[in-house]
């Protein structure tokens, strides 16, 4: 997809009230400040989703079991105390906090 398809999207979005004034001028900011020095021609408009993905890293200093919540938090920019609870609640809840923690541990690397 490139920028003009990016941009009619967020338009569209915003005229529908999705998105609000503040949002949107920072979406498209962002969609238009991310390409502005990439240089790697239409395939940077993934470049943004794919950054956030692969920025995911376990944390070394702020773990008490495998540092997943840590990594999650900086990525996410909650605080890692939100996200202990978060998985805390959701395995008593349904059991699938501790399945969603074992295979981030397992799949995401250290940084």
């Amino acid at each position: 997809m490139n920028d003009a398809e990016e941009l009619s999207k967020l338009a569209d979005l915003h005229a529908r009230g999705v998105l609000s004034d503040e949002e949107f001028a920072k979406a498209k900011a962002r969609l238009l400040g991310g390409h502005a020095g990439s240089g790697t021609g239409g395939s940077s408009s993934t470049a943004p989703n794919l950054g956030a993905v692969n920025g995911l890293r376990r944390s070394r200093t702020d773990r008490w079991v495998g540092g997943v919540c840590g990594g999650v938090a900086r990525a996410t920019g909650l605080d890692s105390w939100v996200w202990r609870l978060i998985f805390t609640v959701l395995f008593l809840a349904f059991g699938s906090g501790i399945l969603l923690y074992i295979l981030l541990w397992i799949f995401v690397p250290e940084e």
